[in-house]
């Protein structure tokens, strides 16, 4: 039996009790924390992912909000752009109306101003055509009435005149 080891054979056995031993060893001291270390640091990956995970649900889920926030926002802001333009609609149809009476009564007040003053231009025109008339009249007949004979002649064109009528 000795001539079937040969020399390196015993290094051979050594480095596979050596192997065994160290084997067993390690799986009597080390396995056990090592393992535990990779499931501890497993377990720590995975809290990690779903904590990640969740922070992008919330994320997502705060978008959304702030998506609807802001279509609020933007419905409200048309609200109120639409009741400003209806306002300023409304005030410049007020405003137009109000200028129309205040123009029509103004115009009202002016044309009966116009016609009171009218009135009494002619008035006054119609006496001082009297006042004229009866200047013109009286010159007339001093100047027709001045002797006997034009007086008789206008009395008797006056009789006949009547006499006619």
């Amino acid at each position: 039996m000795l001539g079937l080891v040969t020399p390196g054979f015993g290094l051979t056995v050594w480095m596979l009790i050596t192997f065994v031993i160290l084997m067993f060893l390690l799986k009597k001291f080390a396995w056990k924390p090592i393992l535990g270390a990779i499931n501890e640091r497993e377990t720590k990956i995975e809290g990690a992912l779903a904590a990640a995970e969740k922070a992008k649900e919330e994320m997502a889920e705060l978008n959304a909000k702030n998506d609807e926030l802001r279509k609020v926002a933007l419905a409200e802001r048309d609200a109120l752009m639409k009741e400003a333009r209806e306002m300023k609609i409304q005030i410049i149809a007020e405003a137009k109306t109000k200028a129309g009476s205040e123009a029509d009564s103004i115009l009202a007040t002016a044309r009966e101003t116009i016609s009171q003053e009218k009135a009494a231009a002619q008035g006054e025109i119609k006496s001082q055509v009297a006042t004229l008339s009866i200047a013109i009249a009286e010159k007339l007949l001093k100047g027709e009435l001045s002797t006997d004979d034009k007086h008789k002649a206008l009395v008797d064109n006056l009789v006949n005149d009547v006499n006619l009528n």
